[in-house]
């Protein structure tokens, strides 16, 4: 998937550069060498420092240094858990409670590799989350996670039995489809519909954290269009 970068940056100074990291893309390359978001910022600033990531499937800010001086005092506001991360997704059905704290470790599965899961033995793992609206068969949501797990926020949700929307790994993986919201939805003979959403319903919205002069920044990333879509549908259906 070949993007510009210029498109996603959302801040950039001499300390850092802030990107909207779209869906499917990598953060930074894997093992078998893929390229990430890494690669394209190296292509135009140069020397570039990874802080922090985001999951392939998950979009939204992703920071990165472009000093080591800078690199230091991010990663330790990340380490100490002195950043506030906040998220949005789309979930299946309803939390019995619409608002909560989930603090349940979290380790690798024994035998599935790359799969993450709810285990007593594994490490401390803590997410905010607050129902924003319910839908018929949908509820939006927003999370803000205390800790920084691997799938954190996809694990969390399957444990309390509302899995992220079009998630493959935890949920049922299935897209979203117009028909599917909409009551009265005619399709023309012989057309075949097209989903409306079809990649994992989660982005990272909101991050706060101190610049080198001891300055909060702020910074918020919009949604991409297929997920600004989905949200109008189901809201013009609630109406």
């Amino acid at each position: 998937m070949a993007i510009k970068i210029d498109d996603h940056i959302i801040f950039e100074n001499d300390e850092f550069v802030a990107v909207n990291k779209p869906s499917g893309i990598l953060t930074i390359p894997d093992r078998e060498g893929v390229a990430g978001l890494r690669n394209l910022l190296q292509e135009k600033y140069g020397s570039i420092f990874t802080v922090h990531r985001l999951d392939r499937d998950t979009s939204g800010i992703v920071v990165f240094a472009r000093t080591e001086a800078a690199h230091k005092h991010l990663s330790q506001q990340f380490e100490h858990r002195e950043t506030s991360k906040i998220y949005n997704g789309l979930v299946l059905g309803s939390p019995f409670e619409k608002s909560g704290v989930i603090n349940e470790p979290i380790s690798e599965h024994p035998s599935k590799k790359g799969f993450m899961t709810v285990y007593k033995k594994g490490k401390e793992s803590i997410t905010e989350y607050e129902v924003l609206s319910s839908y018929r068969l949908y509820s939006w949501m927003q999370f803000r996670i205390l800790t920084g797990r691997t799938h954190q926020i996809r694990v969390h949700m399957r444990h309390l039995g509302n899995p992220i929307v079009c998630d493959p790994l935890y949920g049922d993986g299935k897209p979203v489809f117009i028909s599917g919201i909409k009551s009265k939805f005619n399709l023309a003979k012989e057309e075949e519909e097209r989903p409306i959403l079809s990649r994992l319903a989660l982005h990272a919205s909101q991050l706060q954290f101190k610049d080198l002069s001891g300055e909060t920044v702020e910074l918020t990333a919009p949604l991409s269009k297929d997920m600004k879509a989905t949200l109008q549908q189901l809201n013009k259906q609630k109406k």
